[in-house]
């Protein structure tokens, strides 16, 4: 689906704003609130804009955050699922390389971090290997559009 500058402004405003009533979508883009009702629903329904609340893992309590790469064999697929159930993975890739998986994770110390991979991840059927790269800090994350 082809964005315009309006689309492009909306989302823009509900990536800084999600709660923005449709009157003040308008105000900020120039537009009437039914037509920005309108244009969000058509984005919505289009799959390009989804409604999620995102979570801070600091404001949980889960400072240690790393990035495991893993080596797999088998079924990818049953090994990313199996990832996924995990309560600390946040984000489970599939790729191409050296790792043929990389899980996002968040824990409530480095110890919770050393039993996740030694006593969870490495059990998963499939995994062959599970190389942590714990972050230092998180030096910029955006959801943003370009």
């Amino acid at each position: 689906m082809g964005l315009d500058s309006t689309d492009r402004a909306i989302l823009r405003e509900l990536q800084r704003d999600g709660r923005m009533s449709y009157a003040g979508l308008g105000a900020a883009v120039g537009l009437s609130a039914p037509a920005v009702r309108q244009r969000v629903r058509r984005l919505t329904e289009t799959g390009v804009l989804q409604v999620a609340g995102i979570v801070d893992p600091l404001a949980l309590g889960r400072p240690v955050m790393a990035l495991l790469g893993i080596r797999a064999g088998g079924d990818l697929r049953a090994v990313a699922d199996a990832l996924a159930e995990l309560g600390e993975v946040t984000r489970v890739a599939v790729t191409a390389g050296s790792f043929q998986l990389f899980a996002e994770v968040a824990c409530v110390s480095a110890r919770a971090l050393l039993d996740l991979v030694e006593d969870r991840v490495k059990s998963i059927d499939g995994v062959t290997s599970c190389e942590p790269f714990p972050y230092f800090s998180l030096h910029h994350h955006t959801p943003q559009i370009p």
